[in-house]
């Protein structure tokens, strides 16, 4: 069991999502591609400061339309500068610990090491050293740089057997049973592979969910801490 963990949550996309900052460590604000605005930003940035949770980055495609979902046909340096564009937002209002891109865009950066490097070069200049990401280009990139990063899994999102996330468009991708997410979450924790895991703050439920995670972590004695601390 790894005895040291973090929570972290996609914060600031729709009503209510911030009262999760009650449980997790990180939290994901969304700046602008997908969802947010100067309004919600400011909103998650003063919660955080009054739960003591980490603020990270949660930049997309500029897809309002598709929630950042869609795989878009846009070129790595453009989306790069989308990037950097919405994680200084971010910054202008609140310390960033990290980055950790969305949806569509996440997984191409994983897949992409073009896209990934476009990306952190665009970042380069922004006081953002860290990044959250599953195992890939991005993360393998940003740590060959000298940036810190951690390995993340997901709670409330069901895997193939080999590792890779079911697509949300297939029945059963997203879990909604707080018996099957905790379970998830236990044994994600108790691989050892990952520093962080994650509740959609959309996902039915995702407070109760959140608390019956904590809960079942720290029954196992595992520490919840950010992990950028």
């Amino acid at each position: 069991m790894n005895r040291q963990i973090d929570l972290n949550a996609d914060l600031g996309e729709v009503p209510g999502d911030l009262a999760l900052m009650g449980t997790v460590t990180s939290a994901n604000v969304a700046c602008g591609g997908h969802a947010g605005d100067a309004a919600t930003m400011a909103a998650a940035a003063a919660a955080a400061a009054g739960a003591g949770v980490h603020v990270g980055a949660h930049p997309s495609y500029v897809d309002r339309e598709g929630f950042g979902r869609r795989d878009l046909e846009v070129a790595a340096d453009v989306v790069a500068g989308q990037v950097a564009e919405q994680v200084g937002r971010l910054c202008e209002l609140t310390p960033v610990h990290y980055v950790k891109l969305h949806g569509a865009l996440y997984h191409r950066a994983n897949r992409d090491a073009a896209t990934a490097l476009a990306i952190l070069d665009a970042l380069e200049p922004l006081p953002v050293r860290h990044v959250l990401a599953q195992h890939g280009h991005l993360l393998e990139l940003a740590r060959e740089r000298g940036w810190g990063g951690t390995v993340e899994g997901f709670c409330d999102r069901a895997y193939r057997e080999d590792g890779t996330l079911v697509d949300r468009r297939e029945p059963g991708a997203v879990l909604a049973d707080p018996a099957d997410v905790t379970a998830q979450a236990v044994r994600l924790a108790s691989g050892g592979h990952f520093g962080s895991l994650c509740l959609h703050g959309d996902t039915p439920g995702a407070v109760h969910l959140a608390g019956a995670v904590r809960a079942a972590l720290e029954k196992q004695s595992v520490e919840i801490r950010p992990f950028t601390q």
